[in-house]
């Protein structure tokens, strides 16, 4: 994978959530090479290993754990197992989400219930696990992915807007709380990206976004990817409650 820039994580510990696919697997792919072990998670341990494979045919080390992150005790303990093999936790990347889109109307307790829980509920868990550790070596990078519907909003999407909306209030006022003790809290807010999430719309309807975005085109996940690497790289340490819209111009 092609990055335009590079990062100095050699040795550094990092956990990225939501790893099997998408932008998840680009992320760990760009942490990994650039030095940092990887300990990639997500529920299906097959799609993991080739995330693992990947990086490590690259010259990088990671791990594959599987891990549905809607599960508290397991979320944490996975944070915390982590950090006592390693002796070490240094960046903590919460990617893990899901979209069950429905008009309002006919939006179930279930569909709330399930995208809360995966996109917010679990970002909340892990960082939880993770500030004490990070706190206690005062040192850390904590991003969460958001997304450009969590600022402007989309019809069908008010599980995943808010879910995501919540996203950036929580960073904010974590970085408050942990950023005097070495640790930054950021995130980034994705416009269109190319994934398998995005695929799932159909090429009439990506054809009309791509009418709306000023880039002219969807976004790549490497361009996620290089957001992410240098909020976790040693250039972004006076950056903290930030929220890195990518979008081509999208909210602009």
């Amino acid at each position: 994978m092609q990055l335009s820039i590079t990062a100095d994580l050699k040795d550094q510990v990092a956990i990225v959530t939501g790893a099997s696919q998408g932008l998840g697997k680009a992320i760990a792919l760009a942490l990994g090479s650039n030095g940092a072990k990887v300990v990639c998670l997500a529920r299906n341990a097959a799609k993991l290993a080739d995330t693992v494979s990947e990086i490590e045919a690259g010259g990088g080390t990671a791990e594959a754990l599987a891990c549905d992150v809607t599960d508290r005790a397991a979320a944490a303990a996975a944070i915390e197992d982590t950090a006592k093999r390693y002796g070490r936790l240094d960046i903590l990347v919460n990617n893990a989400g899901i979209t069950r889109d429905k008009l309002l109307r006919g939006m179930t307790d279930e569909q709330w219930d399930e995208v809360i829980a995966t996109n917010l509920t679990s970002c909340f868990v892990c960082c939880r696990a993770a500030a004490t550790i990070m706190r206690r070596a005062k040192s850390g990078r904590i991003i969460n992915m958001s997304s450009i519907s969590g600022i402007m909003g989309n019809p069908g999407q008010t599980n995943y807007s808010a879910s995501k909306a919540g996203m950036i209030g929580f960073t904010r006022s974590l970085s408050r709380e942990l950023v005097s003790r070495g640790v930054t809290v950021n995130a980034v807010a994705p416009g269109f990206i190319e994934s398998e999430m995005t695929a799932e719309l159909g090429e009439v309807v990506m054809a009309e976004v791509r009418k709306r975005i000023p880039a002219g085109r969807a976004g790549k996940p490497e361009d996620v990817a290089a957001a992410v690497l240098y909020l976790a790289s040693p250039a972004a340490s006076y950056v903290s409650g930030q929220v890195l819209v990518v979008d081509g111009g999208m909210t602009g």
